[in-house]
């Protein structure tokens, strides 16, 4: 009945001269306008010049001047690098670029390729690759000036060009490697299962996510940092004690070198939602500037998002979003005049489909933005609850200030803005709702209390 009506659909959307690149067009200068608007709004509160009233204990002024220069920093950053990537991407859509660099595709392989890799798959990944390689490459002076100019001013960028470099051509090797067999097995499965490709391409798509998640932690994260288990002292004992009582499957506790490229600091645990071991992973960065309960509640915190399955029903609900926008691609697949409008006349291959499929698609974007970022933000509180349950409240709040102060992050934001763009809430509601009642200075390179802060060249706890 599903699919009886997507056919439906595709046959009445498929309509000769229907203005497709317009319609894509008005869709994509919409969302750029309402993400400048956006901007714009969270640029005024980041010209405040008073601390907020719930941080004014808290916070001292310079910190916060320091912190709203940076908001202000990226604001404009984002404004320059967004403004050049639409007028980059307008031009892509305005002069049929995809053609061009899709015939150039097929003239590589059939001059250089052997005969068997002259078909309709081949030709689609190499194309993904020759039009990554010109993004790649528009982007690296906003690359360049992300990390050596606007993180080095303020104190972030840890990486030397040399590692930056690695990195990329590290990610690019990475592409190549993943990219391949599961963007062939992707366009595969679409030309064999015809109409119904979309339930097996879901089916397909939850194993490559699930199976991502399992090698991630294990494969791709050490190409690019070093881990090393936390050596034995008072805070591996209380953590692993806090996950015996939560009954987490804790295999290790590890630290990450996150100071070899930034001065961010984070927390996180990897494995899959339901079975298995799990790791801990804490950033060296996280250690250096917290107290051991400090750090305790910060772990109470992401074992809470564990407790509570919220990895689990994130997973559910990009499946469903998954199978939504597979299912909605069925309509668009064969739509002749969607493929005509954008320089395709005689072929019309899959992969390019699915690229102008998303163009139109591109508004629901920020409605399920919206939607998600609602939801992931209860999540934050449920996990904050948890944690302050387990009596970490006074360190759950040192610690989230800390990590305010030293990610120089946003002190306040417009409603607005913040609705469309923070997956967590601002610092100020996630203290109101512990019931926080500071009454001191909070400062980042110290712990304000009688145990000793830790440190990351000797992690004697």
């Amino acid at each position: 009945m599903v699919q009886a009506f997507l056919q439906r659909l595709a046959r009445w959307l498929d309509r000769p001269l229907f203005p497709w690149k317009q319609l894509v067009f008005g869709f994509s200068l919409a969302e750029f306008a309402l993400e400048n608007w956006l901007l714009f709004r969270q640029y005024r509160v980041l010209q405040r010049s008073t601390v907020p009233k719930a941080l004014d204990k808290e916070i001292d002024k310079p910190t916060f001047d320091k912190s709203q220069a940076y908001g202000r920093a990226k604001a404009k950053f984002s404004f320059v690098s967004g403004l050049f990537n639409q007028a980059k991407h307008l031009a892509v859509l305005y002069f049929n670029v995809y053609p061009v660099v899709y015939a150039v595709a097929g003239s590589l392989l059939a001059r250089y390729a052997p005969a068997r890799f002259s078909g309709e798959i081949s030709q689609s990944l190499l194309f993904v690759y020759l039009f990554g390689l010109i993004d790649l490459g528009a982007g690296l002076p906003f690359s360049y000036y992300h990390s050596f100019v606007l993180e080095e001013k303020f104190g972030f960028n840890k990486m030397t060009l040399r590692l930056w470099l690695t990195d990329m051509l590290k990610g690019q090797a990475l592409t190549v490697a993943f990219g391949i067999p599961i963007g062939s097995a992707f366009l595969a499965i679409i030309q064999k299962t015809g109409q119904s490709f979309f339930y097996y391409l879901w089916m397909f798509m939850l194993v490559v996510q699930i199976s991502a998640m399992t090698i991630y932690p294990i494969l791709i994260v050490p190409m690019f940092n070093k881990l090393e288990p936390l050596k034995p002292g008072k805070l591996k004992e209380s953590v692993e004690a806090l996950a015996s009582k939560l009954k987490f499957p804790l295999s290790e506790l590890q630290v990450i070198d996150g100071s070899k490229r930034s001065a961010h600091s984070n927390a996180y645990f990897t494995g899959l939602p339901w079975i298995g071991k799990k790791k801990i992973v804490i950033y060296d960065t996280l250690l250096e500037k917290s107290s051991e309960k400090e750090v305790e509640a910060v772990l109470a915190h992401e074992l809470g998002h564990w407790q509570m399955n919220h990895t689990s029903r994130l997973l559910f609900i990009s499946q469903a979003h998954l199978f939504y926008i597979f299912a909605l691609f069925s309509v668009f697949i064969n739509n002749k005049s969607l493929y005509a409008d954008f320089g395709f006349h005689v072929q019309r291959p899959v992969l390019i489909g699915f690229l102008l499929f998303n163009e139109i698609l591109s508004p629901t974007d920020a409605i399920l933005k919206l939607l998600l970022n609602i939801w992931t933000r209860s999540m934050e509180y449920e996990a904050d609850a948890f944690a302050v349950k387990l009596g970490y409240a006074s360190e759950l709040g040192a610690s989230l200030i800390k990590l305010q102060i030293q990610n120089l992050s946003s002190m306040d934001a417009d409603w607005f803005y913040s609705s469309f763009h923070h997956s967590h809430p601002i610092l100020t509601e996630r203290l109101k709702a512990m019931g926080w009642a500071g009454d001191k200075k909070i400062v980042a390179d110290k712990s304000v209390d009688e145990e000793k802060p830790l440190k990351a060249a000797d992690r004697e706890l």
